[in-house]
């Protein structure tokens, strides 16, 4: 059984993300073969009814043999992100064209 000293000689970096009412932690982790993997865990506080609080936590241990696939479907699907939300602004800033009509001041008199 690992006590506390051998799980903090396998953390070789951190680092942690606030994001609203989640953190999120990368954690750069190593083997007894030492050979790195990443560990990314969500956290989010989670109220009891009684007034009192826990923490939810989810992880994802990612080996550095899928570093390169994880990375590009990330980036990816960043992209896919960034590419709706840019069709959306537009198609939302046509249909704002659309609805006023060319007024000619020629026609006003």
């Amino acid at each position: 059984m690992e006590d506390q000293f051998d799980r903090e000689q396998d953390e070789i970096y951190g680092k942690s993300v606030r994001a609203g009412k989640r953190t999120y932690f990368f954690d750069v982790r190593s083997t007894r073969g030492n050979d790195y993997y990443l560990t990314i865990t969500e956290s989010k506080r989670k109220y009891n009814d009684d007034g009192t609080y826990e923490y939810q936590k989810h992880k994802i241990f990612l080996y550095k043999e899928d570093f390169e696939k994880f990375s590009e479907a990330l980036s990816e699907t960043f992209k896919k992100i960034i590419d709706l939300k840019h069709n959306e602004e537009k198609k939302a800033t046509d249909r704002i064209e659309q609805s006023f009509t060319e007024v000619s001041f020629e026609e006003l008199g």
